[in-house]
């Protein structure tokens, strides 16, 4: 599985933005998928996954209400739409695939064997 995401830009606060991560492979559907973050001097963050099966999205606490993440499996896309842009939102964004996660331990990027690479948000004040 190839993964490349796309979206980030420059946005005030309180914008939405909706980043997009485009997927190969014939078999993504099967495949969890999660986006995480990192922002400069910080560690690389969880912030949702899709779980193929079920429908089932969870999100860090931290973004809950704001963030939604959703999947097109016909179309080999993942969404991450970002509400009331803030601030301290600022960060790489990655979408990442792993068939070896579960809702135990999908906020484990070790376990993510795929990546994208960064896309870029930016929030000013």
């Amino acid at each position: 599985v190839q993964l490349q995401a796309s979206g980030g830009g420059l946005v005030q606060a309180g914008d939405s933005l909706r980043l997009s991560c485009a997927a190969s492979g014939r078999t993504f559907s099967i495949y969890n998928v999660g986006w995480f973050r990192q922002a400069p001097g910080k560690e690389r963050e969880f912030v949702a996954a899709a779980l193929w099966s079920g429908g089932v999205t969870i999100y860090a606490d931290s973004v809950k209400g704001r963030f939604t993440i959703s999947r097109d499996n016909s179309n080999n896309m993942v969404y991450l739409l970002i509400n009331s842009l803030k601030p301290e939102d600022t960060a790489s964004y990655y979408c990442a695939a792993s068939r070896r996660i579960n809702s135990s331990n999908y906020a484990t990027h070790s376990l993510y064997d795929y990546w994208g690479q960064g896309t870029l948000v930016t929030v000013s004040s």
